[in-house]
């Protein structure tokens, strides 16, 4: 068995931590996962390579949740080292028209049964089932502005300002609003 990996601690935020500090980046990342049920996990294995899974993910009661079946690889792997991204599903085509949007952070397993009682109340998950709650490390989101023709990203930390950066086609090299 491979050692444990340390997971270097950076700052956090949970989910209405992150809504409260950019409320309109907030609501433009929530829709764009609700528009779709699955969504694609990266955890890390044992021996440090990516995993990648599907997954539904629940934002409710100011929480960003991630739920799975006992036993699975990626619960195995985000109890030994819970660093993990998420990405909203791209869709079914090539056009991406409401872009892209993933999620990284540390996920921390729900043990508490009234917790798990008031969540499975809420969401009916297939039981038995898993819980995390994620603590939100970075959030990005990667677009085309159909004006300019312009990539843009907008990336968010905790503690940190909302940071948008624009790429041309050409080879112009990228800049950042002020």
């Amino acid at each position: 068995m491979a050692p444990q990996t340390q997971t270097p601690q950076t700052q956090a935020f949970r989910w209405k931590e992150f809504e409260a500090a950019e409320p309109l980046f907030a609501e433009v990342v929530r829709e764009r996962f609700l528009l779709y049920k699955h969504h694609v996990l990266a955890t890390l294995r044992a021996d440090g390579s990516p995993r990648v899974t599907g997954l539904e993910v629940e934002i409710r009661g100011g929480e960003l949740w991630l739920g799975m079946m006992p036993n699975s690889r990626k619960a195995y792997d985000l109890r030994r080292d819970p660093r993990f991204a998420v990405q909203a599903n791209p869709g079914p085509d090539a056009e991406m028209a409401d872009g892209d949007v993933r999620i990284s952070g540390r996920a921390v397993e729900v043990v508490d049964p009234g917790e798990l009682a008031q969540y499975a109340g809420e969401v009916h998950p297939p039981e038995p089932f898993l819980l995390f709650r994620a603590e939100l490390t970075e959030v990005v989101h990667t677009g085309i502005d159909k004006e300019t023709e312009e990539m843009v990203l907008r990336a968010w930390r905790p503690g940190a300002a909302l940071r948008t950066i624009r790429r041309g086609g050409g080879t112009e090299p990228p800049r950042e609003d002020a």
